[in-house]
């Protein structure tokens, strides 16, 4: 090298993408995929048959994963859509803040403090509050993630 320069390196992951590409016509009823930008749940698939110049295409009923909210969406069986990289992890409710900010752990002892209680469903929020009964139980929530997204999507208060 002519130089000796220092090269800085700000980003260091490994470009890992949050959706992956798949044709119309490989997605199944329950899986997931991307509608306007938002990681859905398929819900319905209803293939029409295909027409003097064309491709047989698939109706999508779907719901929006962290909103509930119900999304459609038309794509030719054999064009490309993308599909959400979903995750789901396991966490214990270590701290409730009266904002409904949490303090959560994982098995590894790893702490998360990132999140807040979730706002849809309606109602789990004071749901998750009241099992925890104000550190009286222990309570694990379900943490859902998906195109850099994360919510609580279920709890379970332990014995």
């Amino acid at each position: 090298m002519a130089d000796d320069e220092d090269y800085n390196i700000e980003n260091a992951d490994a470009g890992a993408s949050t959706t992956i590409p798949m044709e119309a016509g490989q997605i199944k009823k329950g899986g997931y995929m991307m509608i306007k930008g938002k990681p859905c749940k398929v819900l319905n698939i209803s293939v029409s048959k295909t027409g003097k110049h064309g491709h047989a295409k698939c109706n999508f009923t779907a719901v929006d994963i962290f909103t509930g909210k119900k999304l459609e969406d038309m794509i030719p069986s054999t064009h490309g859509t993308t599909v959400p990289i979903v995750n789901k992890t396991e966490w214990e409710i270590i701290d409730i803040g009266e904002e409904g900010d949490l303090t959560l752990m994982d098995e590894g002892g790893n702490q998360k403090t990132d999140l807040n209680l979730p706002t849809f469903p309606e109602g789990l929020d004071d749901e998750i509050r009241n099992a925890w009964n104000g550190g009286e139980n222990s309570v694990m929530v379900s943490v859902q993630s998906a195109v850099d997204i994360e919510q609580i999507i279920a709890y379970k208060k332990e014995g």
